[in-house]
């Protein structure tokens, strides 16, 4: 099946080669590295590491996603899956077949590469990110029936069904609204474990305070607002 993979960046000069080199090239067509404004040599890197470089100034990480779909939507031929993972070196890229299967056999349309069901090496999550993870997927679990252990970034989808959610959020709420939408959808869900490791230079939003008030805001009134 015809596979794209989207790597959000922000500074990422230093781990943004490494995840492009570990990904399993025979499985996609092409790498999408969407540049969020960086300042460092991210940009590069990723270019030279073999990705398909975009631009999106408007800092948010739904807004990198939202663009690095604009330009797959250019294509002439639509993929049929598409892959979601971070440019921090956090993920194991390596996995990625892990997440892909079900949706290659027709068993699932949605897989979440979950770290709570996985090896998650210590401290590469933070006291934070584990709360803000189990009241999540609480509240999900409680308002939306849909039993989920993680909000993690390393996700697979495919295409027509990503079409269906009509993402809109342009930062925090990315993961968490597609979820919900595929929920509400009943698109057929899944998690698998996936390994998770401290990542390469510092969080943009679980690194910081504000980061984290932030996200965990939006998580909590992107779950209320779709309900």
């Amino acid at each position: 099946m015809i596979t794209d993979v989207i790597i959000p960046v922000l500074n990422e000069e230093k781990s943004i080669a490494k995840v492009i080199d570990k990904l399993p090239k025979h499985l996609f067509r092409n790498i999408v590295v969407c540049d969020n404004g960086s300042i460092d040599n991210t940009a590069r890197v990723a270019s030279r590491a073999g990705a398909i470089v975009v631009h999106e100034p408007h800092k948010g990480y739904g807004s990198a996603c939202l663009k690095a779909l604009d330009y797959i939507h250019t294509q002439s031929i639509l993929p049929e899956v598409v892959l979601f993972i971070d440019g921090d070196y956090s993920d194991y890229p390596e996995e990625s077949e892990s997440l892909l299967l079900p949706i290659f056999n027709n068993t699932h349309d949605i897989v979440i590469g979950s770290r709570a069901l996985g090896n998650a090496e210590k401290g590469s999550l933070t006291t934070v990110q584990l709360f803000g993870n189990k009241l999540a997927s609480l509240l999900i679990t409680v308002f939306y029936n849909l039993r989920i252990t993680d909000l993690g970034p390393f996700r697979a989808i495919r295409f027509s069904a990503l079409q269906k959610l009509n993402m809109k959020d342009r930062d925090f709420g990315w993961t968490v609204e597609m979820q919900l939408k595929a929920a509400k959808l009943k698109i057929r869900y899944l998690e698998v474990p996936v390994s998770y490791r401290k990542r390469v230079g510092e969080s943009k939003i679980s690194g910081t305070i504000i980061g984290s008030i932030k996200a965990g805001y939006k998580i909590l009134y992107t779950i209320f607002k779709l309900l």
